[in-house]
C-alpha cells in the first residue's frame, strides 16, 4: 500500500501529467490540437485553491501537509485561501457540531462552481470515534454538504491528504462531471 503510494507521489511530482493535446512541428511553429474541455479541465485540476474548515486535531496534520517535508505546492494546491469565493476545493478536517453545520453549508454556498468537498478524518467523515452517540455531533459531512473524496483515519497521515488531493485531481483531469465523481464508488 505504501509502495503505491510512494509511486503515485512521485509520479504526480515529476509533472508526468502532460499536456492534453498532440503538438505538430511544422517550419514555422507548431499547432497545438486538442479539445476545449480537456485543456479546461487539466487546467482547472492543476490549480485547485483551498479552503480549509479545521475544527480539531486533523487541522494539524492537514497544516503539515503545507510544510517543506511535504509541500503541497508542488502538486498545484499552494494558494490556500481564506475566503469561500476564491476557493475551489473545501477541506473539511475534524468534528462538525450542530453549532458549526450551518457555517459549513454557507461556506459551501458561496464557493464558485465547480467546487469539490474532501472529508478528513474519521469526525469528519462519520462523527468520530469519541462524540459519535453525542446529541451535538453530526454525523458526518455528508449530512450537510456532498462530498467527493473521504479521507479515512484518526487522524489520517499528511501522505493521504496528498493522495486525496491527488486523486482528486485525476477524476477532474478525466472529464468526470461532480455528480459522476460523487457517484463513483471508493477504492478498497
Amino acid at each position: 500500500m505504501e509502495t503505491n503510494l510512494n509511486k503515485v507521489i512521485e509520479t504526480a511530482s515529476q509533472g508526468n501529467s502532460p499536456f492534453p493535446g498532440q503538438t505538430h512541428d511544422l517550419p514555422g511553429g507548431g499547432i497545438l490540437i486538442s479539445s476545449f474541455n480537456d485543456i479546461i479541465n487539466w487546467a482547472r485540476s492543476n490549480s485547485l485553491w483551498p479552503l480549509t474548515f479545521a475544527t480539531s486535531c486533523c487541522g494539524i496534520e492537514m497544516m503539515s501537509v503545507a510544510s517543506s517535508k511535504y509541500d503541497f505546492s508542488r502538486f498545484g494546491f499552494e494558494v490556500a485561501r481564506a475566503t469561500p469565493r476564491q476557493a475551489d476545493v473545501i477541506i473539511i478536517a475534524g468534528t462538525i457540531v450542530n453549532k458549526m453545520a450551518p457555517v459549513l453549508k454557507r461556506l459551501y454556498d458561496q464557493m464558485a462552481d465547480p467546487k469539490y468537498v474532501i472529508a478528513m478524518g474519521a469526525c469528519a467523515i462519520s462523527g468520530g470515534p469519541f462524540f459519535y452517540n453525542t446529541y451535538s455531533v453530526v454525523k458526518g459531512a455528508d449530512h450537510v454538504i456532498p462530498v467527493d473524496v473521504y479521507i479515512p483515519g484518526c487522524p489520517p497521515r499528511p501522505e493521504a491528504l496528498l493522495h486525496a488531493l491527488i486523486t482528486l485531481q485525476q477524476k477532474i483531469k478525466s472529464g468526470l462531471t461532480r455528480e459522476q465523481i460523487r457517484a463513483e464508488k471508493p477504492q478498497s
